[in-house]
């Protein structure tokens, strides 16, 4: 099994608790352990606030998260002016703000980043996934069957053009 949510959001900060409670509630439901819902939860979120904060003139932007076999990957696009993630300082120690890099890379088992310039820039975020004593996640997705190769989620990661346009078929909130 792969389970794929996708949802276009609008660059306000009311949605970041929309796309934490809907991807929390899906991992809770295969029985993925506490500890790793709360690593994915405050990753995504300190990658969404990121696009609300800094990604203007972009009005919304975008959220996919994959889930197969043991991995969560979650890619956050922004159609804004484009990060230079390359030249990220750390914050000062009594900064009450920038800290959302280093939360995001010391939750992450692997952190991309993707800058599209004028095309706004993708965050793809990747963590592997414990799950309970008989979680039903653990035949959906563990089944060897239906396993899926070991790059697939970089190769998902590193597409440039990631986000430009939904799928039909997938959520829009607006």
């Amino acid at each position: 099994m792969e389970a794929t949510i996708a949802l276009r959001l609008p660059r306000d900060a009311a949605s970041v608790p929309v796309i934490r409670q809907l991807l929390d509630a899906s991992l809770r439901t295969l029985g993925v352990e506490p500890q790793i819902r709360e690593d994915i939860q405050l990753m995504l979120s300190e990658a969404c606030s990121n696009v609300i904060q800094h990604a203007a003139p972009s009005d919304d932007y975008m959220v996919s998260t994959e889930l197969f076999h043991d991995r969560c990957v979650i890619k956050v696009v922004d159609a804004g002016k484009g990060f230079d993630f390359s030249g990220a300082r750390p914050p000062s120690p009594t900064s009450e703000h920038g800290r959302g890099l280093l939360i995001m890379k010391a939750l992450a088992d692997d952190i991309r980043f993707v800058n599209r310039h004028d095309l706004g820039s993708i965050v793809c975020l990747e963590k592997t996934l414990r799950f309970v004593k008989d979680a039903p996640g653990l035949s959906l997705l563990l089944n060897e069957e239906h396993e899926f190769p070991h790059d697939t989620a970089e190769a998902a990661c590193d597409d440039p053009h990631l986000g430009d346009h939904l799928p039909v078929g997938h959520v829009k909130v607006r």
